[in-house]
């Protein structure tokens, strides 16, 4: 069983195409590391009730070691049964794909059979592999369910990728969006004119996954030429390891952000200025200082202070805080507080976890 994008419903491909806040979901575990059904369903009711368009499960933020552990199934099917059981609204669930072709291929046709829209593909087994060998993988994956395109950092193993790449990505049938996260603005430029070469800018979604610059990306224009003329797109939306916490201020952001974008006019200084304060609170839940070393585990830590995860475990006992992750944590909480949405968390946690 496969799935094209032409079968999905109008309201689903309509959250992509509006924008969307779709945080990349953390893999809940108790003190054994085993998997916490209960607090994997609690941090589900939260992303739906502060307000995502969308999850993105069995991904980074999840821990790609959930498939060497039996977990990727369980924890993809976790998800889907939470959501339709809390919320009658939509939401887009895009299920991660990774490793080479035959297990992307295995494991695309399990979200499709698990009910998920779309699979994020990362491309970070076959990073040293040509670029022709990785639009054969994207295709052959294509047949099974609609894209979304990963450009990864390269520091964490993705490889550089063409503008002419993404301009042959997006003339793929099934490909559905790209989420740009190369932390790199001359990278995240080439997406950007690919598609437009492509001119799939209406048809291939643009959402960032660019950690350091959130809110510019979904804030700012970005003009190229084609044809003699000058063509715009915009960032619909973020698909974000950052936007799994604080999350319902994340979802308030956006708004803010588009309704400053349709009322026209000069964007405000303050939400301007909004883009390196949320720059900061990413470094420290991301662990820059420690070239991300703690990146999981920092996410974990914020979820862990509302209540909503026992801990900070990770599949990987060696996967924690870095040093000095903590204090910085502190820090971005003292000095960004408007940023935090703790008060929402302790108002809903209770019935989260019942």
């Amino acid at each position: 069983m496969s799935l094209h994008r032409q079968a999905l419903a109008p309201e689903l491909l309509s959250i992509l195409a509006d924008g969307a806040v779709i945080p990349a979901q953390p893999l809940a575990l108790n003190a054994q590391r085993h998997f916490d059904r209960r607090r994997q369903r609690a941090l589900t009711r939260y992303y739906i009730d502060a307000g995502a368009g969308g999850l993105a499960v069995g991904v980074h933020t999840t821990q790609f070691a959930i498939r060497e552990h039996g977990l990727y199934e369980t924890v993809l099917e976790s998800a889907v049964v939470d959501s339709r059981t809390w919320s009658s609204r939509p939401l887009f669930m895009i299920a991660g794909l990774c490793g080479p072709t035959a297990q992307a291929l295995q494991e695309a046709r399990s979200a499709v059979h698990l009910g998920y829209h779309a699979g994020l593909l990362s491309l970070a087994a076959l990073a040293d592999r040509p670029e022709d060998e990785l639009l054969a993988h994207c295709a052959a994956v294509a047949d099974e369910i609609p894209l979304v395109g990963f450009y990864l950092q390269s520091l964490i193993g993705g490889p550089v990728l063409s503008s002419d790449f993404w301009r042959r990505f997006a003339l793929l049938p099934n490909a559905l969006a790209v989420k740009m996260a190369p932390f790199n603005r001359y990278r995240t430029l080439d997406v950007m004119r690919g598609i437009v070469a492509a001119a799939a800018e209406d048809r291939v979604y643009l959402y960032t996954g660019n950690d350091d610059h959130i809110v510019l990306d979904l804030a700012l224009p970005f003009t190229f030429p084609r044809d003699g003329e000058m063509v715009t797109v915009r960032v619909r939306g973020g698909l974000l390891g950052h936007w799994s916490v604080w999350t319902s201020k994340a979802v308030g952001m956006l708004q803010h952000i588009k309704g400053e974008i349709a009322a026209g006019g000069a964007l405000s200084p303050d939400l301007l200025a909004l883009d390196s304060r949320v720059t900061d609170c990413n470094g420290a839940f991301f662990d820059v200082r420690n070239n991300f070393r703690g990146c999981i585990a920092g996410c974990h830590e914020v979820l862990r202070r509302q209540g909503l995860l026992e801990g900070i475990w990770c599949l990987d006992p060696d996967e924690t805080l870095g040093p000095g992750q903590a204090d910085e944590i502190d820090r971005v909480y003292a000095e960004h507080p408007d940023l935090a949405d703790d008060d929402f968390v302790a108002r809903n946690l209770e019935r989260w976890l019942s």
